[in-house]
């Protein structure tokens, strides 16, 4: 498993998933014509899922993904089903385990595809590409996804949506839109990671027979709801500085709610003691607000109410408190702003969760924060990561994983790259420290001590959560995750517990005002308690789940 705590599921790239298979075989002497024939066991179950009735359509690669296909027409036509059998290559160029399957089907042989006739059926299996294909689909079989993708029957897809890549998720011009892809032995990243994930419909890992004990290499892994379990407890001896003090350090004029959701939500997280650092001019309005429980400390600011370098030392001087600071909520881009959050970052001797215009402050200067002697967190959107590696956002959203992964090796930091499909990238090295730190603290973190960790572990959210878009919703999770470092949770964990938790408050606040249209981030922040403890039965609603079958 690598680095991985034990609350991620091991997603294997194609490498590692080529090696489970040839382990299988060579290793365990499992058939791999049994294996093939159980995927599309697989396969045809879903696609009798989604039509009970009615012709079916298989479209067939070159490969093992196209032998696949072809076990699914046989044993639909066994059941009596109308198939027809499309491949975008002449049927006998097909070799070892698909050719066999070829022989082995009854009734009329394959059609190759063209390209100038519309799809028909109830349902279409796609079997074009597997979890080996990386790039751009071209030729037939780039018009067979088109094709796949203008019929209105819904789409299985075989492993994963032909033109996904399966390792990352990266869709490079067209990719195959499924109902449902069913997955062999273990999911992927790429049906987690957008885009591929936007692609993927609901994922269902199908077992094929690989016998336990497999290797299991996987350097991301997606977050079970069992991290929940980490969220630390007050006990009989607890008091309000054990409980975690959260320094919030922002807030602008105009912006003021900003600054106050963190702190509110770093509350109601567990943090016991709140104290906001904002502009001498908005200090009047959150101490006089709606959280009389909110400790506030004026800092110097310029005449457009923005905070200045010369507040830094007044910050440092709460700091003093101990706990972990959350720096950027509400806070501005004028220069003063600038100049206060950076000089605060460098200097700040606490765990730093850094959002919004705190990020925006180390725009081009992420690798300065690498010097920091504190752990520290970003929680950039695609915009604000963008912003800091100098690239837009249109390349951030392409390569999801790897610009996350580039940014937590350059600022030697936790990044959170937000979304449906957060991630959560660590480096390696400090990833299994605090994984370890983790296991210490909780027994529910046990980590395998790998010393082949990867150079950076990335830990993938399931998401399910549309009422989180909406305004305030990051300060939310700043807050969030501020206040699980005040409590002592090493940052990679922290981090983790706290996307979930924040998710599974939004999925509590959609149900709780009966519309997921409707939330508005002070939601999310009421409906963290009730989290705490429901997002650890729930079942995520997003039509992407995991569903074993056997």
């Amino acid at each position: 498993m690598g680095a991985l705590p034990e609350w991620c599921l091991p997603l294997p790239h194609a490498e590692a998933m080529r090696a489970i298979d040839r382990w299988a075989i060579d290793e365990r002497g499992v058939p791999s014509l049994d294996l093939m024939e159980r995927a599309g066991a697989g396969v045809a179950r879903a696609a009798e899922e989604l039509a009970p009735d009615g012709p079916v359509t298989v479209l067939c690669g070159k490969g093992n993904n196209g032998g696949d296909g072809l076990v699914a027409a046989r044993l639909l036509r066994e059941a009596g089903r109308q198939v027809s059998v499309l491949t975008v290559g002449p049927p006998d160029e097909l070799k070892g385990d698909a050719r066999e399957n070829l022989l082995r089907l009854p009734g009329a042989p394959p059609a190759l595809f063209e390209a100038d006739r519309p799809l028909d059926g109830a349902v279409v299996i796609d079997a074009l590409l597997g979890t080996g294909f990386a790039g751009q689909p071209r030729g037939a079989i780039a018009a067979a996804i088109d094709a796949a993708n203008a019929c209105a029957a819904p789409v299985v897809s075989v492993d994963v949506p032909s033109g996904v890549d399966a390792s990352t998720g990266v869709v490079d011009a067209r990719a195959v839109c499924a109902a449902i892809t069913v997955t062999f032995h273990a999911a992927k990243p790429g049906l987690w990671i957008r885009p591929g994930k936007a692609h993927a419909g609901a994922v269902r890992v199908f077992d094929i027979g690989i016998p336990r004990g497999a290797p299991a290499v996987a350097d991301v892994g997606l977050i079970e709801r069992r991290v929940l379990e980490l969220l630390p407890h007050r006990t009989a001896a607890s008091t309000k500085f054990s409980s975690g003090h959260v320094l919030v350090a922002g807030g602008s004029r105009g912006l003021t709610g900003a600054p106050r959701m963190a702190a509110h939500a770093a509350m109601r997280a567990g943090a016991g003691y709140v104290t906001a650092c904002v502009p001498a001019s908005a200090q009047p309005i959150l101490a006089g607000g709606e959280l009389p429980e909110l400790m506030t400390r004026a800092l110097p600011d310029d005449e457009e109410g923005a905070l200045v370098l010369a507040g830094v030392d007044g910050a440092l001087g709460a700091a003093r408190r101990g706990g972990a600071l959350a720096l950027g909520p509400g806070l501005g881009r004028t220069d003063g702003a600038v100049a206060f959050a950076r000089e605060l970052a460098r200097r700040a001797p606490l765990p730093a969760v850094i959002d919004a215009d705190g990020l925006n402050a180390h725009a081009g200067h992420l690798a300065d924060l690498a010097r920091r002697e504190a752990p520290t967190v970003l929680t950039p959107h695609a915009g604000e990561l963008g912003r800091l590696l100098e690239i837009s956002s249109d390349e951030v959203e392409r390569e999801r994983l790897r610009h996350a992964r580039a940014a937590a090796e350059l600022a030697q930091a936790v990044v959170v790259l937000k979304g449906d499909d957060t991630l959560i990238a660590a480096p390696g090295g400090t990833a299994a420290v605090v994984c370890a730190e983790a296991a210490n603290q909780h027994s529910a973190a046990a980590v395998d001590r790998s010393d082949s960790a990867p150079s950076v572990i990335v830990a993938v959210s399931a998401g399910a959560s549309p009422a989180l878009a909406t305004a305030g919703s990051g300060d939310v999770l700043t807050g969030v995750i501020a206040a699980l470092l005040a409590q002592g949770l090493p940052p990679f964990a922290a981090a983790a517990a706290g996307v979930q938790l924040h998710a599974a408050a939004g999925r509590v606040a959609a149900q709780t005002i009966g519309s997921a249209d409707a939330v508005i981030a002070s939601d999310v922040i009421a409906a963290l308690p009730r989290a705490r403890h429901a997002g650890i039965e729930e079942r995520p609603t997003s039509a992407s789940t995991v569903e074993a079958e056997r």
